[in-house]
């Protein structure tokens, strides 16, 4: 994509921010070293392989091989154009720099188009949507329900709820007055098309959650039915959501993740809830760290999200047994599924979130969350007692080993201790009894999975042939595979040209110098032209000068190898000297094979012609050696 932002903007921008404040909205980072490790947003990962270095501006994944500055950063992530990436990081950072995007648009590409006008659509219905709630008779009945259920109007202005009324063409008619395409408003998910080819609403007579996607921006929407005497809504369903679309995927979207993402990284924990209104009553109650999934089962995906900003999750689902019985499920996957350390906040009196804030206020929620939370085996305690009869010895017993099963998923040896402890005191139990059991089953337990490992061995040798050419296939994409001496010497001389000016100063005063490779060559004239037009060599200023993806993959590649940090005047010019004698080196190999073949058909005069010019060939080598 050509440059359309001048190059001088661009550099003001970057040296006004910092790569790691904005990165750390999107990764959990941890300093190792004088760089941040964290796990990469690219690719899925369980060790982090994600570096992020503050002194140069620049990241780079050891795992994927993605790297760049911080607009490469936010143009992969958001999946936008270099542009605007560079306009998202002005709008971030709140600095007072103007960027026009009108004339860039022409370059998107047809998807990245109809995603921009697909979010343009959701902004207009939002607030559409929130005018007619918070602004008109439509809106009365169901600005009276939401106060009353406690909600605060700073609370809907902050989610920018709204209310679709009960014209079935609210929206449509709203819509045919804009220059909107109709296959836009197909694609959109808020009309739905009858047999005859007609539109109508999707949303109507219902109270509409905006959901947003972690860029903030809305894609989709979760209507609630509001019943009043004119509209009594038989047969109609209590929720309805969006359908999916090319903007929402409701096994990648978390409800508020887009406002509870900075709150999540900064407490280093987040709040799960079942519900919306569950979440919207904790962030009244100053709990700023909550979301909740689109209706189903935490997925792999929203797992990972959460992972890259957080390492604690505390369960809080209602205190129903229904409530009840879907946190016992969420720790079983997330036991399974995710490093998370994991806590449960049980609610009194079978309440959701939502109804105890009602209940109780927004001062003892906050309270209950920040200081009652529970460890999951101490829920585990709760959860398998209910179902017992624990007047009876049997189940007692039962119990007990039920219990003591779980705490083979208890990893810290003085957590398991003290439940240990626990229970031999509650059911007037030997320690020693207790303790021998639990190694029993941990016994049994290594077993069994030394069973399960070898049926998979038996069953695998297919999949990891092509998990290994697959392997093999990444390691040549990421240019992993290990570099000849020639290449080696290029990038340890691009390496220096760019970091020792002294380097810069003899190397431009070879005669008749160039690289071996053409990308090298080309990576060498262009830093050239940068440093004219610069008093001094940045990386991330030089990287977002570069205009060519491969280069500026080419130039973070080589800023990670591992190499001295000054170099000396032997190493250079040895550097010269591999680098020079690469071609002849290849003339002399290719030499002796013809030398070989004409031995083979018996040409005795043409074999030792061969051999004078291999003789001179390597006194030339030999010459450019002790020049350098």
């Amino acid at each position: 994509m050509k440059q359309q932002i001048p190059q001088e903007v661009i550099e003001e921008i970057r040296h006004q921010t910092n790569i790691i404040d904005i990165v750390s909205q999107y990764v959990q980072l941890k300093k190792s070293g004088k760089n941040y490790m964290g796990l990469c947003p690219f690719h899925e990962e369980r060790s982090p392989s994600f570096s992020v270095a503050e002194d140069k501006q620049i990241f780079h994944c050891f795992g994927c091989g993605k790297g760049g500055t911080i607009f490469n950063f936010i143009q992969e992530i958001e999946g936008i154009s270099f542009p605007q990436a560079v306009k998202k990081v002005v709008e971030m950072e709140n600095l007072s720099v103007s960027i026009d995007l009108n004339p860039i648009q022409a370059t998107e590409t047809p998807q990245m188009r109809q995603k921009r006008q697909l979010i343009e659509v959701h902004k207009k219905a939002v607030e559409l949507y929130h005018h007619v709630l918070v602004n008109t008779k439509a809106g009365e009945e169901a600005l009276k329900y939401l106060i009353e259920r406690g909600l605060t109007r700073e609370i809907i202005d902050t989610f920018m709820i709204g209310f679709a009324p009960m014209e079935r063409d609210f929206l449509q008619r709203v819509f045919q007055n804009d220059q909107f395409d109709v296959s836009i408003l197909d694609a959109s998910g808020l009309f739905v098309k009858r047999d005859t080819g007609e539109s109508f609403d999707r949303f109507y007579q219902r109270i509409v959650f905006p959901i947003y996607d972690v860029q903030n921006n809305p894609i989709a929407f979760s209507g609630r039915l509001l019943k009043t005497k004119q509209f009594i809504g038989e047969n109609l369903p209590k929720y309805l959501n969006s359908p999916e679309t090319l903007l929402f995927n409701k096994r990648e979207t978390l409800f508020n993740f887009n406002q509870a993402r900075k709150y999540i990284r900064k407490e280093n924990t987040v709040f799960l809830f079942e519900g919306f209104m569950d979440v919207i009553a904790a962030w009244q109650s100053g709990i700023y760290n909550g979301i909740a999934s689109m209706g189903t089962s935490l997925t792999n995906q929203q797992i990972r999200y959460l992972e890259k900003v957080s390492e604690k999750l505390v369960l809080c689902y209602d205190g129903d047994q229904a409530g009840i019985e879907a946190t016992n499920r969420a720790i079983q996957l997330l036991n399974q599924q995710s490093r998370l350390m994991l806590s449960v906040l049980n609610l009194p009196e079978k309440l959701d979130p939502d109804d105890y804030v009602r209940k109780y206020g927004v001062d003892s929620f906050k309270t209950l969350a920040t200081h009652e939370q529970q460890t999951v085996f101490s829920f585990k305690m709760f959860y398998h007692r209910q179902s017992r009869n624990m007047k009876n010895e049997k189940e007692q017993i039962d119990y007990v080993q039920t219990l003591l099963g779980e705490l083979l998923l208890v990893l810290s040896p003085l957590e398991r201790d003290h439940y240990m402890q626990q229970l031999a005191k509650q059911f007037n139990l030997s320690l020693h009894s207790l303790e021998e059991q639990f190694h029993q089953l941990k016994q049994k337990q290594r077993v069994e999975q030394r069973a399960t490992k070898k049926q998979l061995a038996i069953k695998e040798p297919t999949v990891k042939r092509k998990q290994t050419y697959s392997l093999f296939q990444s390691m040549q994409q990421q240019n992993k595979l290990p570099l000849s001496q020639e290449e080696k010497a290029e990038q340890t001389l691009i390496y220096r040209l760019m970091n020792e000016p002294l380097v810069r100063d003899q190397i431009n005063n070879e005669n008749n110098f160039s690289f071996i490779h053409d990308n090298y060559q080309e990576l060498y004239l262009l830093l050239n032209v940068y440093l004219m037009e610069h008093n001094s060599f940045h990386l991330a200023d030089f990287v977002n000068y570069l205009q060519n993806d491969e280069i500026k993959k080419l130039v973070i590649e080589i800023d990670q190898q591992i190499i001295s940090e000054k170099s000396s005047e032997r190493e250079i010019n040895d550097l010269l000297y591999v680098i020079r004698s690469a071609k002849l080196k290849e003339k002399i190999t290719e030499k002796k094979q013809q030398q070989k073949n004409a031995e083979k058909l018996g040409d005795k005069l043409l074999a030792e012609e061969l051999t004078i010019e291999i003789i001179h060939l390597v006194q030339q080598l030999d010459k450019k050696r002790s020049i350098i």
